[in-house]
């Protein structure tokens, strides 16, 4: 079989993947729901306490699996391109923890307390924290280079987290609202939170889209994709609002959750190959199956409680991880 016709196959697969996984997390938690009763939920609304279930909790959630899996899955994929590190993930550049710091500041001084009151102070911080990146990496001689930003990101992430966690440390009520938050969850998100998210998911898959035939040339060094007339300098800024989009986005919709980026697209470059164009798109419809799954064994562990999503992700990513980190060639970008 040629490779076209494989990669499709292989989308086909995950695409049915996911819808098999979106039916689990809609049917599967503490109270168990059958096929019968979801479907009764969407097509005729009765008021029963199954149907609000699954319309006010199970569904949003569910749509918050899918935005979040989309975003993390595209940024990780990107990042990875960018920085041509094999461990990279949308944490490299700061993302996870500039927004941790909004949100902090957004709980202590304004008063934010709700996911929806998140949603702005995280994608905020996000975005500060990308361009502080940016900028730090891309000062002196030279354009912004793979390891200048790698390490600038790795700095900032620290000095960022290290205030956070000051701050939770002398308020309590800044711990008290972070901790259910840092941890990681698709839990309560509604359309408070998703409706505003979805625009800049949106635009970030968009320029993801854009900058992937490029980020084939980027890939090979910077000589040669200016031999291919590829510009280099172009792509990357494009990758990095991309990404500060899409993290930042996934971020502030399901708070800082570790590793979804980094393992799905190893598995994507190991079935299409090389083409960052078709790992992009095998991981938008791959990272929403790993998050969703997570949210489900989550559910049922520890029932009638549950394990946030991003706690069940630490737990698979971890051991992914270090098989990755031991590996002479983990998949070589």
């Amino acid at each position: 079989m040629s490779a076209r016709p494989a990669r499709m196959l292989w989308l086909t697969v995950a695409a049915l993947a996911l819808a098999v996984v979106a039916i689990l997390s809609v049917a599967v938690g503490a109270r168990p729901i059958d096929v019968a009763a979801i479907a009764g939920a969407l097509t005729g609304f009765d008021g029963s306490g199954d149907h609000h279930i699954v319309r006010d909790l199970r569904l949003p959630r569910t749509a918050a699996g899918l935005l979040a899996g989309a975003a993390l899955g595209a940024a990780g994929a990107l990042i990875q391109a960018l920085t041509r590190n094999p461990l990279a993930d949308p944490g490299l550049l700061g993302v996870n923890a500039g927004a941790a710091l909004s949100v902090a500041i957004g709980i202590a001084v304004f008063g934010a307390g709700s996911a929806g009151g998140y949603l702005w102070f995280a994608f905020a911080g996000a975005l500060a924290a990308t361009l502080g990146v940016y900028l730090i990496g891309s000062a002196g001689k030279g354009a912004a280079d793979p390891i200048r930003l790698t390490l600038a990101g790795v700095a900032m992430g620290a000095v960022l987290v290290g205030v956070t966690s000051a701050m939770m440390l002398l308020q309590p009520r800044v711990f008290d609202h972070m901790r259910g938050w840092n941890a990681g969850t698709l839990a309560g998100r509604g359309p408070d939170v998703l409706l505003p998210a979805l625009p800049f998911v949106a635009a970030g898959l968009l320029l993801a889209l854009v900058a992937a035939r490029s980020l084939n040339g980027v890939a090979l060094g910077d000589e040669v994709a200016a031999a291919l007339g590829v510009p280099a300098g172009r792509t990357r800024a494009l990758v990095i609002v991309a990404v500060t989009l899409l993290a930042g986005s996934a971020t502030a919709i399901a708070g800082p959750i570790a590793f979804a980026g980094l393992m799905t697209p190893h598995v994507a470059r190991w079935i299409t190959g090389p083409d960052q164009r078709w790992i992009l798109l095998q991981t938008i419809v791959l990272t929403p199956v790993l998050l969703l799954l997570a949210d489900v064994i989550g559910r049922v562990v520890t029932a009638p409680g549950e394990v946030p999503v991003g706690i069940v992700t630490a737990f698979v990513g971890a051991p992914v991880l270090i098989v990755l980190a031991r590996r002479a060639r983990a998949s070589r970008l």
